[in-house]
This record gives C-alpha cells, sequence and structure tokens, in this order.
C-alpha cells in the first residue's frame, strides 16, 4: 500500500513540474544590430597599405617593380634579362634587313626595361671580304646596328658596345658560300654590365672601337 502511493505521488509531482513549464515566446524578442567597425586601409604610392610597406618611400613609375613589402624588386641577370641577337649579310654589305630590324626593335624595347643592361655587338666578316676595300666592312655593320638603336629608340650611346672581330672567328669554314655566307654577321648580346662577356675581347680576337 504504501508503496503504491509512493508511485502515485511521483506522478502527481511530476505533472505538476510539466504543467509549471512554459515555452518561450520568441515573438516578444527584438532584433539587435551588430555594429562592425570600419576598416580603412590607405594605400601610398605604390600600391602596398601602409601599414604593411617596410619601404613607404617607393613610387610604382615606369617599369619599377615592388615586392609585397613596398620596396624595389632586385632583378637579377638571370631574370628575364639576357638576349641574343643575330644578324646575316650579303657580300660586301652592311645593310640590315627589316627582319632583323624588327629583331633590334625587340632587344630596344628589353634595353628600356632593364636600364642598366648593356648591349654587346661582335661585327664578323667572311675571309673572301678581308682585303684593302672591305677592311672597314665590320666596322660599318657594328655601326649600323648601334646607329640604329641610338637614332630610333634613343638607347645611350654608353650602353653600347662595339666590337670589330673582322674574320678571326668564324662559325664556319670559309672554303664554301654558305659557310662564308653564316660568317657575315653581328651578334649582340644583353647582359648586365659587370658580365665577363665577351671572352673573344678578352682573348683579343675582337677589338673594342
Amino acid at each position: 500500500m504504501n508503496t503504491l502511493l509512493r508511485s502515485m505521488l511521483v506522478v502527481l509531482i511530476s505533472v505538476l513540474t510539466l504543467s509549471a513549464c512554459q515555452t518561450a515566446d520568441l515573438s516578444k524578442q527584438t532584433s539587435q544590430t551588430i555594429k562592425m567597425p570600419n576598416i580603412t586601409v590607405s594605400l601610398d604610392s605604390d600600391g602596398v597599405p601602409d601599414e604593411l610597406d617596410q619601404c613607404p618611400n617607393t613610387k610604382m613609375k615606369g617599369n619599377v617593380v615592388v615586392d609585397d613589402r613596398g620596396c624595389h624588386l632586385i632583378m637579377g641577370p638571370d631574370m628575364n634579362l639576357k638576349m641574343e641577337y643575330r644578324a646575316f649579310f650579303a657580300k660586301g654589305s652592311s645593310e640590315l634587313i627589316p627582319k632583323y630590324k624588327v629583331e633590334l626593335d625587340k632587344v630596344a624595347a628589353r634595353m628600356k626595361e632593364y636600364d642598366t643592361a648593356i648591349f654587346k655587338i661582335e661585327a664578323h666578316a667572311s675571309e673572301d671580304e678581308i682585303n684593302k676595300e672591305l677592311s672597314s666592312l665590320p666596322k660599318n655593320r657594328a655601326l649600323m646596328i648601334k646607329n640604329y638603336l641610338l637614332l630610333k629608340h634613343g638607347i645611350a650611346s654608353s650602353r653600347l658596345m662595339a666590337l670589330n672581330c673582322e674574320a678571326r672567328a668564324p662559325i664556319a669554314p670559309n672554303d664554301m658560300d654558305e659557310g662564308r655566307s653564316f660568317n657575315r654577321r653581328v651578334y649582340g648580346l644583353l647582359t648586365e654590365p659587370d658580365n665577363e662577356y665577351p671572352v673573344n675581347l678578352k682573348n683579343g680576337i675582337c677589338v673594342k672601337f
């Protein structure tokens, strides 16, 4: 009997407890607006935020490149700078034909991009061109290249090194017409000024003029 009464009492208490609980009325709640702080990012003249810029005085102009710290990015000699140029000539001629002018335009564009670069111009001749009448031919070929860059593109003369190699550095045999046509050439190389090239100059094969 006592056990039954206790069980009924537990059930009664549970019913009373459940009836006392109420569901929250969400309709009475008001919305709240959370204010987000305004973040202002100020960019200096090189496009990097001042808060992150370790070189605030750099400016973006011309072909100047800055890194993610806002400092000038130093381009080494092996980063897109080195460029070779070749032009070939008819026997006894220093005339630069159109397709070689187009390639020279590309050299000029690279020189304007890297304003410390030096262009070395090796002028060569075939053995059958080395005589009294044609003794100045290699120089004329080098000057044709140099003057084109000077006059058309405004490249400073101090950045152009002209070398006369005459017929002392052939790249093909001189006993056949085809070989001689390859030797009537100008070879140019665009590098940093401290590059040790050209070896031909150091060995006395070519002469600077």
